[in-house]
């Protein structure tokens, strides 16, 4: 029973690492198959406030969803030889990057249930800052590695703060193009 609490800590560790080096870090290179990650993935999640619409294709098609998924399974696989001495070590394992795809998915098609349920992972996405928060299911190696921050719920000073303004939170991308063509806009 161990292998549970040691496979989550694992895993979430495992999300720190791999989205700092791996999808930051050689993600930045173009010629590198993880490029999608920064040059597809953070540049259509700036500019439609968090949704990322590859999302919303097809599994079948080659994107940055599939891309991912393909990641997560052969992670899972590379796993797999240890299940017959953790099988819950690698049970969380699997569960844990399953959470990883369907939590990731939702945070990306809606983003007012990211800002509430992953306000570390929006911050990633919407701060100032782009190379901190790597972690998405948690945020617990961002906080034991000190590369958590808060932009999201940050406040000035008192003597600087503005009356509060009601934002409203940005529809996701089909929701858009329903209102739009509703009104006969383009």
């Amino acid at each position: 029973m161990i292998g549970i609490p040691l496979g989550w800590v694992y895993s979430n560790f495992g999300e720190w690492v791999l989205h700092r080096s791996v999808l930051h870090g050689l993600g930045k290179n173009r010629k590198s198959f993880w490029s999608f990650h920064w040059h597809e993935h953070h540049q259509k999640s700036r500019r439609h406030d968090m949704v990322d619409d590859q999302y919303m294709r097809s599994l079948w098609s080659w994107s940055a969803q599939t891309k991912e998924l393909m990641g997560l399974a052969v992670l899972a696989l590379a796993h797999a030889p240890l299940l017959p001495v953790a099988p819950f070590f690698v049970g969380t394992v699997w569960a844990c990057a399953a959470n990883y795809y369907f939590v990731h998915r939702r945070a990306h098609l809606d983003p007012k249930w990211a800002r509430e349920h992953l306000p570390w992972h929006y911050d990633h996405h919407m701060g100032k800052d782009q190379n901190a928060n790597w972690c998405v299911t948690h945020p617990f190696f961002d906080l034991v590695m000190g590369t958590r921050r808060e932009f999201l719920n940050v406040q000035p000073p008192a003597s600087k703060q503005p009356a509060p303004v009601e934002q409203p939170v940005p529809a996701p991308v089909e929701a858009r193009k329903r209102a739009a063509a509703a009104s006969g806009l383009r």
